[in-house]
């Protein structure tokens, strides 16, 4: 039996495939092939993406760039498991799809990686941050406004090429993707999850595959992680109460204590201006997500994301 993987082609997606495979070969002695797709997202890296439930008038906008492609040919047969960043995951998953395995989570947190050594703290005025991300802008210009946080796409390898280069005085990324790829070596600081809250499901690996083949979805239960399926099952049914998508001014961190999930979430302004931040604790996941979504609307994030939205994208009323 030789089970076909779907990737996009970056290293960090051919390192996450790979784990995959290595884990069947080990534990099955199931062989694997790896098919590399170019997705939408792959095209569209140097334009200004924006995700969310729909297009926002973004050239590039739309949900699930970074693996519409790859559900295609799970669907074409083409292919029998995918593997995604969980964080890339659109909130609704296409009828005839699920998620046979999420990973046991990495470390969730953002980390800085600075030409100079510096953390977040001791970054000089006017310092040129880099990073794409609409969430971790508005957290960084909140906690230092007089950082000059600019825009900056591409894989992790042409990141720290800019970086090394002198463009920026220090990059964003996320801690787990960092470690994966073998780059420890260049994180200063990894930024508390209360200073910089994580992207829903950051740090969590989704193996995908079509929800009736019964023999794939049988092989792939041994990488799933109950604790961690559950906070990312809390985080998702947050952001999809809040309307949002993988690309908005949306933080969530779920962590099991006890008995218990612990959620904190955030919605931000990107200029930084405005930052919400909510706990919850429970023990149901979605029912925990759902409650702290309506507790942010309640308290002004509906105005935030509709004007973040431009007014095209609609939010859920408050029940």
């Amino acid at each position: 039996m030789k089970l076909r993987i779907g990737t996009r082609g970056s290293a960090l997606a051919l390192w996450q495939a790979k784990h995959v495979a290595e884990a069947l070969k080990r534990l099955h002695g199931v062989d694997t092939e790896l098919i590399r797709i170019r997705t939408s997202g792959d095209r569209v890296q140097s334009a200004s993406v924006v995700q969310v439930n729909e297009p926002i008038g973004s050239e590039a906008g739309g949900k699930g760039i970074f693996i519409k492609e790859i559900e295609e040919a799970l669907f074409a047969n083409t292919i029998d498991l995918a593997v995604h960043s969980m964080k890339d995951v659109p909130t609704e998953t296409p009828p005839g799809l699920t998620f046979a395995a999420i990973t046991r989570r990495e470390d969730p947190r953002d980390c800085l990686i600075s030409g100079n050594g510096e953390t977040l703290e001791t970054l000089p005025n006017g310092a040129r941050i880099g990073t794409s991300s609409l969430r971790r802008q508005a957290q960084l210009r909140h906690n230092r406004p007089d950082l000059d946080v600019v825009d900056l796409r591409g894989n992790v390898d042409t990141r720290l090429k800019k970086l090394e280069s002198g463009e920026y005085a220090a990059i964003i990324l996320a801690s787990a993707g960092v470690h994966r790829l073998g780059l420890d070596k260049h994180v200063r600081y990894r930024i508390p999850a209360e200073i910089m809250c994580p992207a829903v499901g950051q740090g969590a690996l989704a193996v995908e595959t079509r929800a009736k083949d019964a023999a794939t979805l049988r092989l792939l239960s041994f990488l799933d992680d109950p604790d961690t399926r559950h906070a990312i099952e809390c985080e998702r049914a947050l952001l999809g109460s809040l309307g949002g998508g993988c690309q908005v001014p949306i933080g969530a961190l779920a962590e099991k204590r006890g008995s218990q999930l612990v959620l904190n979430a955030m919605v931000g302004r990107p200029d930084g201006s405005e930052i919400l931040r909510e706990q919850g604790t429970g023990d149901n996941p979605e029912k925990l997500g759902r409650e702290v979504a309506q507790t942010l609307l309640r308290r002004g994030a509906e105005k935030i994301l509709s004007d973040v939205y431009n007014h095209e994208v609609a939010v859920p009323k408050q029940p």
